[in-house]
């Protein structure tokens, strides 16, 4: 076989090339398409990624759309800053009931919840043996005396001596001690109220043999219930027996109710540094009880007349605060100073001026002269707040 050399090899190689070109042109011209038509479109389509066509006008007008915004006025009127503690609503008068006989319990008269008079009987123990123990006081008494009437008359006559009389005066006055112990060891067998309150638990059942000293019941008088609570040295020097407080229930925070400063402790706990400040609740409602968990806010400080806003309209960021304020359509970020904060309010001692209208709900996207449209009023606004900017 004949060995071409190499450039003869190459140049026969272009023109194969060059043949296969030209006949795919040849039949695409027959077909009546232009090559570049098959090229071009298809070039076209690669060169263009997907999901681009229109959607930069798209989000172009979406970002020019105005934010949906609620404003609130910024408002002149009384703010105040509270202490607040926690601790729990206790009775003052608080006792434990326990058997002073001993027996067996025959009449339970009250049950937990029910309110009972002071000197009402409670319970009842079993009197026999006590009754009895009265009957032979009794009868010892009678006897004594019959016995010092017949030695005095004795005496009288010189039948016996001075020191015999003592003696047996003194043997009626024991007899007489003895009636009267009996008759207290019978009377306790009856257990009565203490005092006028709720009986709040009962651990007696019916039938149960006592002894001395057995719990029976706890007894508690719910007017007043009063709560303590420790406050930091500093805080106590302006407050006063009879300054009002404000109580709330942990539980169910919108049960609120007065409260008075009852008395404060005359000495600093030297481990915490908190003085005790008792607090006493002001006509609770109905289903406040002892034991309840409440916070106590004292008042520190009142400004009659001070800037407030809503809470949500402040915006907090490190150290810095600041609001937007609704200029027509436009939303204008403003730098302000705060000062006492009370629930849902805050007071605005730079920065703002009354009538001015603050974003309360949809800020969180909002940059300095965005585009705002007020949509609603927020919550607690000033009435007519909705139309501003509008």
């Amino acid at each position: 076989m004949h060995d071409e050399s190499g450039p003869r090899r190459r140049r026969r190689s272009r023109w194969i090339r060059t043949g296969a070109v030209a006949a795919v042109v040849a039949v695409v011209a027959v077909a009546g398409v232009k090559f570049r038509d098959v090229v071009g479109p298809a070039k076209a389509e690669a060169s263009t990624p997907r999901g681009e066509k229109g959607e930069g006008k798209g989000e172009k007008a979406k970002e020019n759309e105005p934010a949906s915004v609620a404003v609130a006025a910024v408002e002149a009127g009384a703010i105040s800053a509270y202490t607040a503690a926690t601790a729990n609503l206790v009775a003052e008068d608080e006792v434990k009931v326990v058997a002073e006989a001993e027996g067996k319990v025959v009449k339970l008269l009250v049950e937990e919840g029910d309110d009972v008079a002071r000197g009402q009987t409670l319970l009842q123990i079993d009197p026999g043996d006590a009754a009895l123990a009265v009957q032979k006081a009794e009868i010892g008494l009678e006897n004594a005396e019959i016995n010092l009437e017949r030695s005095d008359n004795m005496a009288t006559e010189m039948l016996i001596s001075p020191q015999d009389l003592d003696k047996v005066r003194y043997e009626r006055d024991v007899a007489a001690q003895a009636l009267g112990e009996a008759r207290h060891r019978l009377r306790k067998t009856t257990v009565g109220s203490p005092f006028a309150g709720r009986i709040t638990v009962r651990k007696v059942n019916l039938g149960q043999t006592l002894k001395a000293g057995d719990e029976l019941f706890t007894l508690a008088d719910f007017d007043p219930l009063i709560a303590r609570i420790f406050l930091p040295e500093r805080e106590v020097f302006d407050l006063a027996p009879g300054q009002e407080v404000r109580i709330a229930l942990r539980a169910r925070e919108e049960m609120r109710f007065a409260g008075r400063i009852r008395q404060i402790s005359p000495v600093v706990d030297t481990a915490s540094g908190t003085v005790k400040v008792t607090v006493e609740a002001v006509r609770p409602p109905l289903g406040v009880r002892p034991g309840a968990f409440v916070s106590v806010e004292v008042l520190r400080e009142t400004r009659a007349r001070a800037l407030l806003v809503p809470r949500q309209a402040v915006v907090r960021e490190l150290q810095e605060a600041y609001v937007f304020v609704a200029d027509g359509a436009v939303a204008r970020k403003r730098a302000i100073e705060t000062g006492l904060e009370e629930r849902d309010r805050i007071e605005v001692t730079k920065g703002l001026q009354a009538g001015e209208q603050v974003v309360t709900s949809g800020q969180g996207a909002l940059k300095d002269q965005a585009a705002i449209a007020v949509s609603r009023p927020a919550v607690g606004a000033t009435p007519g707040t909705a139309a501003a900017g509008s």
